[in-house]
């Protein structure tokens, strides 16, 4: 039986059509073109990442989760509905503005077979001064409302933009209308989905030079007019070696911690635990092992880890299944 440590993996790029290159600044090595998306820890039919460290090195997050179950993921770190890891971790780069978007509950009738809803949460790790992302609908705006802006060609005017700095975080319940923009680099914990309805394009042309599919009827169905409780906060009160408290959804708790001195931490049988790097380079350790850890660096600690600690000068967010 292997003994049990921190996992590393081999991300998964994606080119997008508003991707850049700024995610070489974490030292990661991007293959040719517009790389919008870095899957880090992805268990999901378009992208499976593979582990880079130790004994299970070369294997995917999906040969683990099968071979090790709930021992290492923890007795909630499953999908009830399909079985698979239930969290996408990702690191986009928005070079251009990202297409108007809305994404389903895990009810919605018109979901793929055996794909999640996807409810989300941005953390900003870099953002260029003025930078903005489109948030949800002005007050008043119901379906109607928007419908019409959409067949007159007017949809930005009911939409709500907020500007953005580094350290932002913001959540993002499925149902909520948004849109990263051009500038801003961010770390999402999502639902292990990657089912979006596009609203706006911007009238421009996909990677193959045609226009990308729209899905307006699918947006409207499944948008929360009311507000899906979509949260945003600054994090700069953050205090070292305690966890602040970004987003806690029925499928993720995100916080961030300020690292500056070791800060013993533990893992429990109920979840695995996953830490992105925001910034600054640090240490983890656990009983049978160290590593070091730059920034843009993701980890997933199984359950059954236990105690680990972390070191340096950093910053993280840790996610668990709650």
């Amino acid at each position: 039986m292997i003994t049990p440590y921190p996992l590393k993996f081999q991300p998964e790029f994606k080119e997008r059509v508003w991707g850049g290159r700024a995610l070489e600044q974490f030292g990661l090595a991007l293959p040719e073109g517009h790389i919008g998306e870095g899957w880090m820890i992805g268990d999901h039919p378009n992208g499976i990442t593979r582990v880079v460290n130790g004994e299970l090195a070369g294997q995917g997050l999906d040969d683990v989760r099968e071979q090790y179950g709930k021992e290492w993921f923890g007795t909630k770190g499953f999908s009830e509905k399909n079985g698979r890891f239930p969290l996408l971790i990702k690191l986009l780069d928005c070079n251009d503005d990202l297409s108007v978007q809305v994404h389903p509950t895990d009810e919605y009738e018109g979901l793929p077979q055996g794909e999640l809803g996807k409810t989300e949460m941005w953390y900003v790790l870099d953002a260029k001064p003025d930078a903005k992302i489109i948030y949800g609908l002005k007050e008043g705006i119901d379906r109607e409302a928007l419908a019409k802006a959409i067949a007159e060609n007017r949809i930005m005017e009911a939409l709500q933009e907020v500007p953005v700095q580094a350290g932002d975080s913001f959540y993002i319940p499925a149902g909520t209308v948004h849109a990263l923009c051009a500038g801003v680099v961010v770390a999402e914990v999502q639902q292990n989905s990657d089912t979006t309805y596009r609203l706006y394009d911007y009238d421009r042309p996909g990677l193959d030079g045609k226009p990308r599919e729209l899905h307006i009827e699918d947006s409207l169905n499944v948008i929360a007019y009311e507000g899906a409780g979509a949260s945003r906060m600054k994090t700069d009160d953050a205090q070292p070696n305690e966890w602040l408290t970004l987003a806690q959804s029925p499928y993720f708790v995100v916080e961030k911690g300020i690292v500056n001195t070791e800060w013993a931490l533990t893992t429990t049988s109920e979840s695995f635990v996953i830490l992105v790097v925001c910034e600054g380079t640090g240490t983890l350790r656990w009983t049978d092992g160290s590593i070091d850890f730059r920034s843009g660096e993701c980890f997933l600690l199984p359950a059954n880890l236990g105690e680990y600690s972390l070191d340096g000068n950093c910053t993280v967010l840790r996610s668990v299944a709650p």
